[in-house]
């Protein structure tokens, strides 16, 4: 498998497919099943946004060792509008979509890291991360 792999993301289709790579990565990297729905779960999340948000973006997927343990890396990048108040984006409930609002922050809450940085008219980027335990 190579050592990282990109997902172009404009439709749902390809959150399907970023979804099912990053559960190949991450079964490859040695997670539980439990583990690899979490992540796959993180990335679907993360690309609905591209997709609903943005329109065209990118997610990016890693495997990581750093000789004491192993992870999976998860960087979403975008040129869209960016999120004007993150703080409020990552409020549980706070929804511009009409949707339950879970989904930057539960996303956080079930990724051992998560950094978001984003610029109104530039774009949004998320970093996140998953360690085996």
């Amino acid at each position: 498998m190579a050592d990282e792999i990109h997902v172009p993301i404009e439709r749902e289709e390809d959150v399907v497919i970023a979804r099912q790579k990053g559960r190949e990565l991450a079964a490859a990297a040695g997670f539980s099943m439990t583990d690899r729905t979490i992540i796959a779960l993180a990335i679907s999340e993360i690309a609905r946004n591209i997709v609903s948000y943005a329109h065209r973006g990118e997610v990016t997927l890693r495997k990581l060792d750093d000789g004491a343990r192993v992870g999976i890396l998860i960087v979403a990048e975008d040129e869209g509008p960016g999120i004007p108040d993150i703080e409020l984006a990552m409020r549980d409930g706070y929804s511009t979509a009409k949707s339950l609002g879970v989904g930057l922050p539960g996303t956080k809450r079930i990724m051992d890291e998560f950094e978001l940085i984003s610029v109104v008219g530039k774009g949004t980027k998320i970093t996140m991360r998953r360690w085996l335990r």
